[in-house]
């Protein structure tokens, strides 16, 4: 196994598993968007740049709800996470996120 790989998958349990190489690509340009600082976490700020960006402003409320749905920060693998939760409790809006960007 390379070096590299073990640290993007220590707090997944090979949470890209569950996604194509498409998807998991697909989720890498969003978050790359939506880190709008690009120090590799997204937070209220990003968030609310992100969303002004693409003509739908969010409040701080928000922005600090959506935040507040990780345990700790949001860097690449979390965001992955919580989309692969979103998914598996039958909601659409990670692929809404997604689509918003391919648009």
């Amino acid at each position: 196994m390379p070096k590299g790989s073990k640290k993007a998958k220590k707090s997944g349990s090979n949470i890209f598993a569950l996604f194509s190489q498409k998807q998991i690509q697909e989720f890498k340009e969003a978050f790359g968007i939506i880190d709008v600082d690009k120090d590799g976490i997204i937070t209220q700020n990003d968030l609310k740049a992100a969303f002004a960006a693409i003509g739908r402003p969010v409040s701080d409320a928000e922005a600090n709800n959506m935040v507040g749905e990780a345990p700790g920060p949001i860097n690449f693998t979390q965001m992955v996470t919580l989309f692969a939760e979103k998914m598996a409790g039958g909601t659409d809006d990670d692929d809404v996120i997604v689509r918003s960007f391919e648009a």
